[in-house]
């Protein structure tokens, strides 16, 4: 298990994200990404949430609309992660896959990527 304190994951989720190819991150509008802890309590356990509405299944969007969120969890990323390079390549396929829900894709489709 690796520890970071919330400055150098914010750091380390912003080096990733900035390494993403551009063809991946090209059409993303309107999303905050951001890291918390999972509540212990929470099942069930997960690296990362997108919540959001697709563009698969948006319509307009108007003046004044919230971004979309995708959410990584800190502590679970961590708890899973043996070193700083396996955590680095975790955030990434949890982004990757979180982005690929903004773009529409499903879990089965994200799976037969390798992203989920």
């Amino acid at each position: 298990m690796v520890h970071l304190t919330d400055d150098d994951f914010e750091r380390l989720l912003g080096e990733v994200f900035e390494a993403l190819p551009d063809d991946m991150v090209r059409g993303l509008e309107n999303v905050a990404i951001s890291f918390e802890d999972q509540p212990i309590a929470q099942r069930p356990r997960l690296f990362g949430q997108y919540r959001g509405h697709p563009l698969t299944t948006r319509g307009v969007y108007g003046f004044g609309e919230l971004p979309d969120r995708i959410t990584l969890y800190k502590n679970n990323l961590e708890e899973h992660s043996a070193d700083l390079d396996a955590l680095r390549a975790r955030v990434r396929i949890t982004l990757v896959h979180e982005i690929g829900h903004y773009f529409g894709l499903d879990d089965a489709k994200l799976r037969e990527l390798g992203w989920a």
